[in-house]
C-alpha cells in the first residue's frame, strides 16, 4: 500500500521522535531533518507530500525554508504545516503569508497534528483537480477540458466519475478510503454515505471497459489506481 511521504523538520530530538512516532502509527512514511539546509536538500531530492516545519532552526530558519520552497517551481506546491512556539504570532502570520498552509503551536496534541495533516492532504488531492493532464497506460485525463480519452477515443463520464478517476490516477498506488474520496472531492460538509462512492466506482468501471482493471479495490480500505 502506497503511503504519503512527510518530511519533519525540527532541531529538537524529542519533538522529532514524537511527531514521527504518531505519523508512522497512522500509516504515513516519514523522513526527518534537523536544519533548514537539510530540509531544503531532502525536499528537492525527493518531493514530500507534506512538510512539518519548525520555525526556530539553526542556519536557515523555518521562515527562510518556507520562502525558498514556495519560490521554487519544483517545490512550491508542497503543503507546509508550521510548528510555532507561543509568542511567535508575527512569525506565524509571516509564514502564512509566504504560503504555509497551517500552523500548530507548541506544546501540541499529537492527535490534533495528525488531524491537521490528514485534512491538508485531503485538500491537496482536491487541488490536484485543477492541474495538468494525466497520461497513464492508455488513458489521457484532462481536467481543463473535462475530457477522458482511451487510446485517443473520448469516454463520456459524469462530473463525479471524472473527479474520482482523476484523483486516483493522479496518484497511482496511493490507497484512498471511501471517505477520503468524498472529503477530497466535495468537502467535509458533503452529506453522502461511503456506499455512494462504491456506486460511482461501479459506473466508472463500466464506462472504462478494459481500462477498468486499473482501478483496484483494496478490501476493507477503499480504492487505488494501479501503479505503473
Amino acid at each position: 500500500m502506497a503511503k504519503e511521504n512527510i518530511l519533519i523538520v525540527d532541531d529538537e530530538e524529542d519533538v522529532l521522535e514524537l511527531v514521527r512516532y504518531n505519523l508512522d502509527k497512522n500509516g504515513y512514511n516519514t523522513e526527518t531533518a534537523t536544519t533548514g539546509e537539510e530540509a531544503l536538500a531532502k525536499s528537492r531530492a525527493k518531493l514530500p507530500d507534506l512538510v512539518i516545519l519548525d520555525l526556530m532552526l539553526p542556519g536557515i530558519d523555518g521562515l527562510g525554508v518556507c520562502k525558498k520552497l514556495k519560490s521554487d517551481t519544483k517545490t512550491q506546491n508542497i503543503p507546509i504545516i508550521m510548528l510555532t512556539a507561543k509568542g511567535e504570532e508575527v512569525d506565524t502570520v509571516t509564514g502564512l503569508e509566504l504560503g504555509a498552509d497551517d500552523y500548530v503551536t507548541k506544546p501540541f496534541s499529537p492527535k490534533v497534528l495528525v488531524a491537521r495533516v490528514r485534512k491538508i492532504l485531503h485538500r491537496t488531492i482536491a487541488r490536484d483537480l485543477e492541474k495538468a493532464p494525466v497520461k497513464i497506460y492508455e488513458l489521457t485525463i484532462d481536467p481543463a477540458r473535462r475530457e477522458v480519452l482511451i487510446k485517443n477515443k473520448p469516454v463520456e463520464l459524469t462530473f463525479t466519475e471524472f473527479n474520482i478517476l482523476y484523483a486516483l490516477a493522479k496518484r497511482p498506488g496511493l490507497v484512498f478510503t471511501r471517505y477520503q474520496i468524498v472529503d477530497a472531492l466535495h468537502g467535509d460538509d458533503y452529506l453522502v454515505t461511503d456506499r455512494a462512492v462504491d456506486v460511482q466506482i461501479v459506473g466508472l468501471r463500466k464506462k472504462l471497459g478494459s481500462c477498468s482493471k486499473y482501478i483496484e479495490t483494496v478490501r476493507g480500505v477503499g480504492y487505488r489506481f494501479k501503479d505503473n
